[in-house]
């Protein structure tokens, strides 16, 4: 890397000690050249969405003449104080938008069509493709998303076909040169069984992906599922990454997320492995011992329930608080669905009529749960093998600390905002967030006049000026734990 002609150019501050800094960010780079810091010279300070426009088009034609990639060009406020007032959206500046250019394009021609199986059983085309150099990469194999995707660009295998990286990222064919087909070409059709498991491909009408029924029979959504299980933002286990857990899939020593933790039951056959070692094993053993503590939100992140996001995970753990009751609630929705569609004759797909039909509490209640999640919750708690293995987890040691819910009334933090920033003294971050969330609190990432309370710690850096500029409320550590314990 020390050889690579590598060099960066300056665009921002992230925090400063001592002085004031331009509330003009156009100001503020000629603040950072003045210093010696590089900073591009094809920056420009404009005046209206016209002269932006007229900016990106001079930017395109110069394109090719850069001497590094670009995709597209960043419009951002030139304010700091405006900045502030607009704040973020997420992790997402309210006060920049990126401007993309049209992705570079080339011809070749798809070898074959092959179909991927992933997490969730969902079934992705690939297109196998004579390698063509686009984009800054070479390029050898493109999504083709789905089958009505395929359908609608009619793409066959012997087709030649233009290539682009959609975002300068992702390979995808974007049309096919009809005119260059060979005689004798077929369309390509969806496989009748599962390339991996040969179980039966399902296509639910209204949706464009088709699926895999063979869930954890089938060994390519395990891997999936694994390796989605032990994530950074779910369980969180360190050393068994994607490499490894294909092999002991393969080998038959994970079936399950359970068997993850019986992995010290074959420890010695852990450290012969090629790659792995004493000191590998005894350090993956520990960490999935130390996964066992967790937060009810990470592990219904972690069981891989559909469209069972991150952040929805937290949203069902903070409202309802305990994991049988969200499975109680889950079953009673897959119950009313499963009366209704008996009393008919056909499938339920009235929403409405589905909650009317509940006695108690409705998913449908909790904040930004729809129909469709809502049914894919019930689907999955209905599932007896699902339900075995979570009983399993839980039975292996793996547990959460007992929260009351929301919807109960006994959260007093619940509406409130809170960032953290720099290093508490005691506490990860990942463990302040969980305390805040257990609460009834929210954290943010980014400070705004929403913000409720900013948690500083050492090296607090930008975040903490903000809230200062802002007038909103510090914390330490004590003065956090003191709310918590009067939430």
């Amino acid at each position: 890397t020390a050889n690579r002609p590598l060099f960066l150019y300056v665009y921002g501050v992230g925090a400063h000690e001592d002085g004031e800094l331009p509330d003009s960010h156009f100001s503020l780079l000629q603040r950072l050249r003045d210093w010696g810091l590089q900073v591009s010279d094809l920056a420009r300070k404009v005046d209206g969405v016209s002269a932006c426009q007229q900016f990106y088009q001079t930017m395109a034609a110069r394109r090719d003449e850069l001497d590094f990639e670009i995709d597209g060009c960043v419009y951002k406020v030139d304010s700091q104080k405006q900045r502030d007032e607009l704040g973020f959206v997420a992790r997402a500046p309210r006060w920049a938008i990126a401007h993309k250019f049209p992705a570079e394009e080339a011809s070749t021609v798809v070898e074959s069509v092959e179909f991927q199986v992933g997490r969730t059983g969902a079934l992705t085309p690939v297109a196998r493709l004579a390698p063509i150099f686009v984009g800054g990469v070479t390029v050898s194999n493109a999504t083709l998303h789905n089958m009505d995707e395929i359908a609608r660009k009619d793409v066959r295998v012997g087709d030649t076909v233009i290539v682009r990286r959609a975002g300068d990222v992702i390979p995808e064919v974007a049309r096919v040169v009809v005119s260059k087909r060979p005689d004798n070409t077929e369309p390509v059709e969806l496989p009748a069984s599962c390339p991996v498991c040969g179980s039966d491909i399902e296509r639910v009408e209204g949706e464009a992906v088709a699926r895999c029924s063979g869930g954890l029979v089938c060994a390519a959504q395990r891997k999936e599922a694994l390796k989605h299980f032990v994530s950074r933002k779910a369980m969180d286990v360190e050393g068994l990454g994607a490499k490894l857990i294909e092999q002991l899939v393969d080998d038959d020593l994970l079936r399950t997320p359970v068997d993850i933790y019986r992995l010290h039951q074959h420890e010695a056959e852990l450290i012969a492995r090629e790659g792995l070692g004493e000191q590998s094993v005894t350090k993956l053993l520990a960490s999935i011992e130390a996964s066992k503590q967790t937060q009810l939100g990470r592990f219904l992140f972690a069981l891989g329930i559909r469209e069972i996001g991150e952040t929805m995970a937290a949203d069902l753990a903070r409202n309802f608080g305990d994991l049988e009751r969200i499975q109680n609630v889950a079953c009673d929705y897959a119950k009313a669905i499963s009366a209704l569609e008996k009393d008919s004759g056909q499938e339920a797909k009235d929403d409405a009529q589905i909650d009317k039909a509940l006695k108690d509490e409705s998913l449908r209640q909790t904040p930004n749960i729809g129909p469709r999640v809502a049914r894919n919750l019930a689907r999955f708690f209905d599932e007896m093998a699902n339900c075995e293995v979570i009983e399993q987890l839980v039975e292996a040691g793996v547990n959460w600390p007992q929260t009351t819910s929301a919807s109960t009334g006994e959260q007093s933090l619940a509406g409130t905002t809170f960032v953290l920033t720099g290093t508490l003294p005691d506490w990860t971050r990942d463990e302040a967030k969980a305390r805040i969330e257990a609460a009834g609190g929210r954290v943010s990432s980014s400070v705004s006049s929403k913000t409720s309370y900013v948690v500083a710690g050492e090296s607090a850096g930008s975040k903490l000026e903000k809230a200062e500029r802002l007038n909103i409320p510090v914390l330490d550590q004590a003065a956090l734990a003191r709310l918590l314990d009067e939430a």
